[in-house]
C-alpha cells in the first residue's frame, strides 16, 4: 500500500451514537480517538462523513461527531454502502479511513464492501470498538486479512501531515497530545 494522501482521503465515522457508546468496550477512548482524528481531518480540509444505524431506535451520533461531519448517512443495513454511503463520498477520494462502532458489524461489513469496490480502505484500530473486545479483535484480524490496512490514529495523523513544516503541524500536534 502507498502512503495515504490527505488530498485523496475521506474519513468515515461509523455509528458513534449516544445510546450505543456507553455499552462499547472502552467506548470513551474510542470516541476520544475518533474526535482527535476528525479534528485533524478538519484542519487539513479532509471530507468527513458520518453514519447512524437506525437513528430512530439508537438516537443520533454524539453532538461533537455530528458537528465535525460534513454529511451524515442514516442507515438500516449494517453495510453503509447499501444505504447511501457511496453517494456521500467525495469524488477522487480513493483512501477511505474508517473508525467507529461496532467493529465486527457495521465497520466490518462496510469496509469489506468498500474493499470489494476497489477503494483503499484503512481501519483506525484505536478508534473502533465493539461491546466485546473479542469481537473487535477478530474483526480487525479478518479486515487485515481481507485487504484493509490497519493503523493507529497517530500513525495516520503524521502520515497526513507529511512533515513538521506543514502549516497545520503545530495545531495537529496539540490535538494529538490532548
Amino acid at each position: 500500500m502507498v502512503k495515504i494522501n490527505p488530498n485523496r482521503s475521506t474519513l468515515v465515522l461509523i455509528d458513534l451514537q449516544s445510546r450505543l457508546m456507553p455499552v462499547i468496550h472502552q467506548g470513551e477512548e474510542v470516541l476520544k480517538q475518533c474526535i482527535k482524528i476528525a479534528k485533524i481531518a478538519k484542519l487539513l480540509n479532509i471530507h468527513i462523513v458520518g453514519t447512524e444505524q437506525s437513528p430512530q431506535s439508537l438516537g443520533h451520533n454524539v453532538d461533537v461527531i455530528t458537528k465535525l461531519c460534513k454529511t451524515t448517512v442514516a442507515k438500516d443495513r449494517f453495510d453503509a454502502c447499501q444505504d447511501g454511503l457511496i453517494n456521500a463520498l467525495s469524488k477522487n477520494r480513493e483512501h477511505l479511513i474508517l473508525a467507529g462502532c461496532e467493529t465486527h458489524v457495521c465497520v466490518m461489513q462496510t469496509a469489506l464492501e468498500l474493499v470489494r469496490q476497489n477503494f483503499k480502505v484503512s481501519i483506525l484500530v484505536d478508534a473502533v470498538g465493539s461491546r466485546r473486545s473479542l469481537d473487535r479483535d477478530i474483526a480487525l484480524h479478518r479486515l487485515g486479512s481481507s485487504g484493509a490496512t490497519l493503523l493507529t490514529t497517530e500513525m495516520l495523523a503524521f502520515e497526513w501531515l507529511g512533515n513538521a513544516s506543514n502549516e497545520s503541524f503545530k495545531d495537529a500536534l496539540a490535538i494529538i497530545k490532548s
